[in-house]
């Protein structure tokens, strides 16, 4: 029975319930913006490597490794955009 019984998934259920209070006690703790975003940006990206691991079985295929990078190469992608549309709209004219 115990074979049975998904406790990995339920690991990181209960670890993601534990991220999820951390990030919501930086709105009841009444935070610095810099301290707050901080400790929103590091629970959010360890919360989407549990649910992407854990919840969307990424590590389970024969084909992990192409999983892994096509994710590595979507966060690049998407930190290229943000940064770069920050560079030219924000950044650019102070």
């Amino acid at each position: 029975m115990k074979e049975l019984f998904p406790m990995k998934q339920v690991n990181g259920f209960v670890f993601s319930l534990l991220l999820t209070v951390i990030a919501l006690s930086v709105y009841f703790l009444d935070m610095s913006f810099a301290v707050g975003m901080t400790i929103l940006l590091v629970t959010a990206f360890i919360q989407a490597g549990v649910q992407l691991v854990l919840f969307m079985h990424a590590g389970e295929s024969e084909d992990k490794a192409s999983i892994y990078t096509s994710t590595f190469y979507g966060v690049i992608i998407a930190l290229f955009t943000i940064f770069g549309s920050l560079l030219a709209m924000v950044w650019a004219y102070n």
